[in-house]
């Protein structure tokens, strides 16, 4: 209905910044990031380089995007690649993938935003290897979304499960 409609398009427009609207994705990245968990704010534009991609920009048209994130578990000894926690206070076009990859860990699988981390593959067990292949996709999953409930104010949270193939890239990651 109209009042459900208004709600949810109040609540996205905050961004989260209000705190009624939660995003939660897990990531699994190349690396570990320096700081186990940590806030990533930049611009976010489309790229001049390539008009099919975004970027990280300072240009004046560029949005705020705003990415919170914190390192859940690392596999390899030395470690090769982490699982983080990522919630978004923005919700910009490929956002934590271009986050993550700012900072240097860009998301496993990821071709288009972490192709200079394609040979890195090569540092994996090949159960692992493997796994990443099968995948054929960014290793990111949408796994919170909480919102404010339109007519009572309750906040709802509902949680996905990892889907099999993410499932399987991070067992084999543990497993070596």
């Amino acid at each position: 209905n109209n009042m459900a409609r208004q709600s949810r398009s109040t609540q996205f427009a905050a961004q989260g910044r209000d705190g009624r609207l939660l995003r939660a994705y897990l990531a699994v990245v190349w690396g570990v990031p320096e700081r186990p968990r940590g806030t990533i704010v930049t611009g976010i534009a489309r790229s001049t380089a390539n008009r099919q991609k975004m970027a990280v920009s300072r240009a004046a048209a560029a949005r705020e995007a705003i990415t919170h994130y914190e390192v859940l578990e690392t596999f390899g000894n030395p470690p090769v690649a982490s699982l983080v926690r990522c919630e978004l206070e923005t919700g910009r076009t490929h956002q934590i993938r271009l986050h993550m990859a700012h900072i240097g860990h860009p998301l496993l699988g990821d071709v288009t935003y972490g192709a200079g981390f394609k040979s890195a593959a090569g540092r994996l067990t090949l159960t692992s290897r493997e796994s990443l292949k099968s995948l054929n996709r960014q290793a990111l999953h949408a796994a919170v979304l909480g919102f404010e409930h339109p007519r009572n104010g309750k906040h709802l949270r509902f949680e996905s499960a990892l889907p099999a193939d993410m499932d399987h890239l991070i067992s084999a990651l543990r497993h070596g």
